[in-house]
């Protein structure tokens, strides 16, 4: 059996959900509040980040690392590009949003309206969160370019790069903070991987406190 410790509101934890469920895996899921990590979970990775895959009583820590495990142990469905050229290009997206994005936006908005609150029973931080928003303008219209060359991110087919630019922006989507009839290509592009199978749980997620936003679940947003 699969297991994978999580919290709903990590990206990567989503991210490794998307690309177990379109390389059709079974998997058992257990969250974990990555502000109060169990004593069992610490000891499993000293890092104390999530997500950690337990994969045949293997365990695999670190974001990249279960990544290219997943791909590389499930060849059937592949979700890297066999052209060299492509792969790179599928790197780089995912490297732009478990970084740049992560740093630039997911840590001045979840962090200040979700983590904050759990973990330090405080407010968000308004000047914060305005940096945040201003910080996902641009990244907004950086998804607008790319949305608006091909039918995903890269070329033709639905790729990791797809799946980790979703996996991020769907946490900012529940909290309500993208405007959406801004961004017409990345809409559209939205839409499609919203509407996968491998999408389904995720429009279920409910964070404890915080309801997601009315158009969360609505495939027809």
């Amino acid at each position: 059996m699969v297991h994978l410790i999580h919290h709903s509101s990590s990206p990567q934890s989503r991210k490794m959900r998307l690309i177990m469920a379109e390389k059709k895996m079974s998997f058992a899921l257990k969250e974990e509040e990555p502000w109060k990590l169990s004593e069992n979970t610490r000891q499993i990775n000293p890092a104390e980040e999530l997500p950690i895959l337990i994969f045949d009583g293997n365990v695999i820590c670190g974001n990249n690392a279960i990544t290219e495990y997943l791909e590389e142990s499930n060849s059937q469905y592949k979700l890297l590009p066999e052209n060299l050229k492509d792969r790179a290009e599928v790197r780089r997206i995912m490297d732009w949003f478990d970084t740049k994005f992560y740093n630039e936006v997911y840590k001045y908005i979840v962090a200040e309206k979700i983590i904050k609150r759990f973990r330090l029973k405080e407010a968000p931080n308004s000047r914060i969160l305005k940096a945040g928003l201003n910080n996902l303008k641009y990244h907004m219209e950086y998804i607008e370019y790319l949305a608006d060359k091909n039918n995903y991110l890269v070329g033709n087919e639905i790729t990791l790069a797809d799946l980790t630019a979703a996996a991020h922006l769907s946490i900012i989507d529940y909290l309500g903070d993208i405007d959406w009839d801004e961004y017409k290509n990345a809409k559209l592009w939205y839409a499609k991987i919203k509407s996968r199978p491998s999408f389904r749980k995720i429009l279920k997620d409910n964070i404890r406190g915080i309801p997601p936003s009315s158009h969360y679940s609505n495939l027809d947003f």
